[in-house]
C-alpha cells in the first residue's frame, strides 16, 4: 500500500467527460448533485445524508437515493488527504494518477455544475496499456466515485514511477475479466426474468424457447394446477411421440424430491418430463432424475445459456425485458496459436 496506508479511490468525470477540463486544467476532483449544497452542512452520518438528498431530489427513484447519498458521504468525509486518486480520462485516453492534497471544499461561486471539490496534485499520466486488464476494469465501473481494492498496488506502482507494463500475453487477468463480464451478464439476465416474469408468464417465454428448439408447444391455462405447464412435441397435431411434459417454476429457490417426483408420476410411457427453474435442485431431486431416462432438468444457470443462445431469435418482448448488445471479450492469448486459431473456446466470448 501507499504511504500511511493510503486508500485509493477511482472518479469519473461525469457523463462524456463533462469535468475532465475542471480535473485536469485546476487540479482538482469534483462531483455534482448541487441541489444537496454544502456536505459540511449536513450531520456526518449517512442516514442523514440518504435524507437530504431523498429531500432535494423528490424525483428521483428510492433505489437511486443510498448509491447518491453514499457517494456524497464518501466524497466529504471518508476521502483523506494524502489518499491517491485514479481518473482514466475518456478524452486524452490516459490514466491519470495523483494524490488528495486538501478538505473537502464547497465552491459554489466558481462553478455551479460541480461544486464539491477536493484539491488534487497529478503526478501522473500513462496510457491505459500500460495497465492489466484486470486493473481497467476495476476502474470502469459504472459508479462515479469508488474505492480502487482488487487493483490498488498496481496504481500505487504506477503512482510511484514502478514499471507497469503488462501486455496481453502475460495478462493473467484477461481470463479473470471474462468470466466476470460473463457472470455479471447471466446475473443480470436471471434478476430480469425473476423479476418480469412470475408465474405463468414464465411458462410462455419456456414454451417460446422450445419453440426455437423445434418444438410446437401448448401452455396450459392460467391458473390450472395440473401439475404441467406446457406441453411439447414436434408433429403438428401432438400425437406422435416423444410428448413432453413440462413444469416451470419461477422461483429461485431449491426445487426437491418431492415436486420432480410429482411430475414424473403424471408422464406415461413414451413420454417425457422436463422440470424448468429459476433456482437450483438439491440433490436428492438431481438423484431421481438421474435415475430415470425420460426426465430432464434445467436449473437457472442452464435457462440462462439458453437464452443467451437463441437470444437473437427471442420475441421484441423478451428482448424488451432483457436488454443485450453484443460485445466481444478478450480471451488470455495463451489459449490461441501463433496464427490465430482458437485451441480451446471461441477468442471473443460474444454476449
Amino acid at each position: 500500500m501507499a504511504q500511511g496506508d493510503a486508500v485509493v479511490w477511482g472518479i469519473h468525470a461525469g457523463i462524456g467527460g463533462a469535468a475532465d477540463a475542471l480535473f485536469l486544467q485546476h487540479q482538482c476532483i469534483a462531483v455534482g448533485w448541487t441541489k444537496v449544497g454544502d456536505l459540511t452542512q449536513i450531520r456526518a452520518d449517512r442516514e442523514a445524508f440518504k435524507a437530504k438528498v431523498a429531500e432535494c431530489y423528490p424525483e428521483a427513484k428510492p433505489g437511486a437515493i443510498p448509491p447518491w447519498a453514499g457517494l456524497l458521504f464518501r466524497f466529504a468525509h471518508e476521502i483523506k488527504p494524502s489518499d491517491i486518486i485514479v481518473y482514466p480520462s475518456n478524452r486524452d485516453r490516459q490514466v491519470h494518477l495523483g494524490r488528495i492534497t486538501g478538505p473537502y471544499q464547497y465552491t459554489a461561486s466558481h462553478d455551479a455544475t460541480y461544486p464539491n471539490r477536493r484539491s488534487v496534485q497529478w503526478v501522473r499520466a500513462l496510457p491505459r496499456t500500460e495497465f492489466t486488464q484486470g486493473a481497467l476494469y476495476e476502474i470502469g465501473s459504472a459508479l462515479t466515485l469508488f474505492q480502487v481494492r482488487n487493483y490498488a498496488e498496481e496504481f500505487v506502482a504506477a503512482l510511484e514511477g514502478k514499471p507497469t507494463l503488462k501486455t496481453t500475453s502475460e495478462d493473467p487477468t484477461v481470463a479473470l475479466v471474462a468470466d466476470e463480464i460473463e457472470q455479471t451478464t447471466r446475473d443480470f439476465v436471471l434478476k430480469r426474468l425473476a423479476q418480469g416474469l412470475k408465474g405463468h408468464p414464465l411458462e410462455h417465454f419456456v414454451a417460446q424457447l422450445l419453440g426455437l428448439m423445434g418444438y410446437r408447444t401448448r401452455v396450459a391455462n392460467e391458473g390450472a394446477d395440473g401439475g404441467v405447464d406446457v406441453v411439447a412435441h414436434k408433429d403438428e397435431l401432438g400425437i406422435e411421440p416423444p410428448i413432453i411434459k413440462v413444469q416451470v417454476k419461477s422461483s429461485e429457490d431449491r426445487v426437491g424430491d418431492p415436486t420432480v417426483s410429482v411430475l414424473y408420476g403424471k408422464v406415461a410411457n413414451g413420454e417425457f418430463g422436463l422440470l424448468v427453474t429459476l433456482g437450483t435442485f438439491t440433490n436428492q431431486a438431481k438423484s431421481f432424475a438421474a435415475s430415470k431416462s425420460n426426465l430432464r432438468l434445467i436449473d437457472g444457470e442452464e435457462l440462462i445459456g439458453l437464452v443467451l443462445r437463441y437470444y437473437d431469435q427471442l420475441d421484441s418482448r423478451y428482448k424488451g425485458l432483457i436488454p443485450l448488445k453484443r460485445v466481444y471479450v478478450p480471451e488470455a492469448l495463451e489459449e490461441v496459436d501463433t496464427w490465430g486459431h482458437d485451441m480451446s473456446c471461441p477468442t471473443a466470448t460474444v454476449i
